[in-house]
């Protein structure tokens, strides 16, 4: 028996925005942090990283449809979820409550579970004026989901690489190792 501290686990919701082709520099940085990163990718999002390099990276396949109920969970269970990039259909459909794939089933079992979820929208500004947008934040906030800024994520500049490390920073008060706030 290892006497290693087990890592705990933290899955990342990906869904289909700019950021989602570079989200391998968001997992190392995860895991620089101590965490076992498994990644839950939407069935866009999933057409648009490379889930091998991911999976590779991780030590966990990438995840974007529903098992069979007879077929073993090849991840762990989650200590703390992540969505990000958090699109405008993600955030609303999964405060409405609808479940139509792998990576909303895993965000409304989450809500259910009660378990440390972080949000970092990534929505144009156009949609975020929609009027349905602010109130699903707010049902999601008040329900205890934690927001970064929407786009917090987004280059300050153009050609500049994501800024991840406002992820990382947001998400790293839920390291177990953290200490108490």
């Amino acid at each position: 028996m290892s006497n290693q501290p087990v890592q705990p686990v933290l899955y990342l919701v990906v869904c289909a925005a700019p950021p989602a082709r570079q989200v391998g520099e968001l997992v190392q940085l995860l895991m620089d942090d101590r965490w076992n990163v498994c990644v839950i990718a939407t069935p866009t999002a999933v057409t648009w990283i490379d889930c091998d390099t991911l999976t590779q990276q991780t030590g966990f396949p990438v995840r974007c449809k529903f098992r069979r109920p007879d077929n073993v969970d090849p991840l762990p269970k989650a200590d703390v979820v992540v969505v990000a990039p958090a699109t405008f259909n993600t955030i609303n459909k999964w405060a409405t409550g609808i479940n139509d794939s792998l990576a909303l089933g895993i965000l409304n079992e989450t809500l259910g579970l009660g378990l440390p979820i972080l949000a970092s929208p990534y929505a144009k500004p156009a949609l975020t004026q929609h009027p349905a947008y602010p109130g699903h934040v707010e049902m999601l906030t008040t329900a205890g989901v934690t927001f970064t800024r929407p786009e917090a994520i987004r280059p300050q500049h153009e050609g500049n690489p994501f800024r991840w490390g406002l992820i990382r920073d947001a998400v790293a008060r839920f390291h177990p190792s953290s200490p108490p706030t």
